[in-house]
């Protein structure tokens, strides 16, 4: 069993997760409680890789990130090296595609705050943002859980996206699931099969921590 091919997508999944949830919060409040009509092509934008295939959107990426793409020359110029084909490259287009699998579950649960609350919070003088860190915030845990796993367990699956920013470097960007891909082109079915029930478990394990979250078998602020 390659163990760097697994912990390197377990290192990726956690920082794509911790980015993620820092960017998709505030995007998600805006899209939440903004009026504005023209909101929804914002909303397309955050859906859109959703739709996408993943080779198309590695693609683009990768364009970007290259030697001649604007993150690339930017990349280059403040550190010295490319961006493509780098574990930092791989961590900028999982971002990209597992945007929507962090606000999309931030976005229903921002929503089914009581708009009652947030009046009466008004009320009593307090402002947006000691709002939303002392009510819709505590309220929205089960959405924040579920975004935070959705995007782990979405990034450490990855493929498409994978292979054509980072390639298939040793311990740089050769993830899982190219491993994987590695094996069975090689006609290694017995360790491909080793590695996917890996994944199985794993996947498998924090699906399980959104449905007991989100049907209150276990909630992060109570113990029974």
């Amino acid at each position: 069993m390659n163990m760097e091919a697994l912990f390197l997508s377990l290192r990726l999944a956690c920082c794509v997760s911790a980015i993620l949830l820092v960017i998709g919060m505030p995007v998600a409040y805006w899209l939440a409680y903004s009026n504005w009509r023209g909101k929804f092509l914002l909303e397309s934008v955050v859906a859109l890789p959703l739709v996408l295939p993943p080779t198309v959107l590695g693609f683009y990426a990768l364009v970007a990130m290259g030697p001649r793409g604007p993150l690339g020359k930017l990349w280059s110029a403040l550190f010295g090296h490319g961006l493509a084909f780098t574990f930092s490259g791989l961590i900028l287009a999982s971002v990209l595609y597992s945007f929507p699998f962090a606000v999309q579950p931030l976005i229903a649960s921002f929503e089914s705050v009581d708009r009652k609350l947030l009046d009466a919070s008004a009320v009593l003088g307090a402002g947006s943002l000691r709002t939303f860190w002392r009510v819709i915030l505590p309220l929205s845990l089960p959405g924040v859980v579920t975004a935070i796993v959705l995007s782990f367990a979405h990034t450490l699956g990855e493929f498409g996206v994978v292979l054509m920013v980072g390639g298939n470097l040793a311990g740089v960007t050769r993830t899982v699931s190219i491993d994987i891909y590695d094996h069975v082109q090689s006609l290694e079915y017995g360790q491909a099969n080793r590695m996917a029930l890996v994944l199985l478990v794993i996947s498998f394990g924090v699906l399980s921590v959104v449905y007991a979250v989100n049907r209150r078998v276990w909630t992060p602020w109570t113990a029974k």
